[in-house]
């Protein structure tokens, strides 16, 4: 890794306008080959699309406890996560023994039922809340299309030719996730965080901020850059799937979030992942293997059922 102070700035002009991207695609490969981190300008999501998700959830994250409980987080992952439940447990970049200080709710695809034979397959849930669906679902199918054009650009930055890995994000894993962060208090102890250090394990993350700010980046050197909003774009992380399909030559790097504002912080990450069937490993064409292959699936089960109490309680009653 390169030691960094700034995280890099992507013009997507080229691939959402259908030019040659041959430029874009070797900056692409020097922003996640170095930081793992950057931001997206110019990526074709409609801002009213934004302003509506980011509208649906201060006006999800207001109701009464009593409503948000009424779709509290189910074993399929589909839901509302209330303060204190979630723990990153699995993190081997801090101690973390306190929940992440953040509530949410959690959207996946949208199955007609659950196939026992999928895991994490089924319906959503909804609140019983004016519009609140149609712009989770809106900004969700935007978002896919999104992903599936950055997954496309990842293949050509990493110099792979064959296309048959996109097959695997036709009927993609996704997963939105509406934040919510209260101010932490002043004299909140230095190991509470809105959300640990961690990496995420899936292949893509596009996160929409408000402008509060408050997520840092972590350099090879252990320092913490910050990351703050930046107005229209999206910061995208590569996650440990795709750094696992790269063979290691895109990044997966360590972030955080601390909302030392005295403000409310909410954000919207957009997680992008293959189908959860799928194996992972380095894909042909990125050299000699460094990496045994896993079942996607297998590897999420393990990662929510240490992390969140409905799977731990899910997983205990068999």
């Amino acid at each position: 890794m390169t030691e960094f102070t700034d995280i890099p700035v992507l013009d997507l002009s080229p691939m959402i306008n259908g030019q040659d991207t041959k430029a874009l695609a070797a900056d692409f490969a020097k922003a996640y080959g170095e930081t793992g981190f950057a931001y997206i300008t110019n990526h074709g999501i409609d801002p009213a699309l934004r302003a509506a998700v980011f509208d649906a959830s201060r006006r999800f994250h207001a109701l009464p406890e009593v409503a948000k409980q009424a779709v509290q987080l189910d074993k399929n992952h589909r839901g509302y996560i209330a303060i204190n439940t979630s723990t990153d447990v699995n993190s081997d970049l801090a101690e973390v023994t306190k929940p992440n200080q953040s509530a949410s709710f959690m959207m996946m695809r949208d199955d007609v039922a659950v196939d026992p034979h999928v895991y994490l397959s089924g319906p959503n849930q909804w609140p019983a809340l004016a519009g609140f669906r149609e712009a989770c679902e809106a900004y969700a199918q935007a978002m896919t299309r999104l992903g599936q054009q950055l997954m496309g650009l990842a293949l050509d930055a990493m110099g792979v030719t064959d296309r048959s890995a996109l097959s695997s994000f036709y009927t993609p894993t996704i997963w939105l996730r509406l934040l919510h962060y209260p101010p932490q208090p002043p004299q909140a102890p230095g190991d509470l965080y809105g959300s640990a250090p961690h990496k995420d394990f899936g292949c893509l993350t596009l996160l929409a901020q408000d402008d509060v700010g408050g997520l840092q980046v972590q350099t090879p050197a252990g320092q913490w850059v910050d990351a703050p909003p930046m107005k229209n774009a999206f910061i995208v992380n590569v996650g440990d799937m795709l750094h696992r399909m790269s063979n290691g030559t895109l990044l997966s790097t360590p972030h955080r979030v601390i909302n030392k504002s005295g403000r409310e912080r909410y954000s919207v990450p957009f997680f992008f992942d293959p189908h959860v069937s799928t194996d992972i490993a380095p894909l042909p064409g990125t050299g000699q293997a460094r990496f045994e292959p896993l079942n996607f699936g297998a590897f999420l089960r393990g990662e929510l059922e240490a992390s969140y109490d409905a799977h731990q309680n899910s997983a205990a009653a068999g």
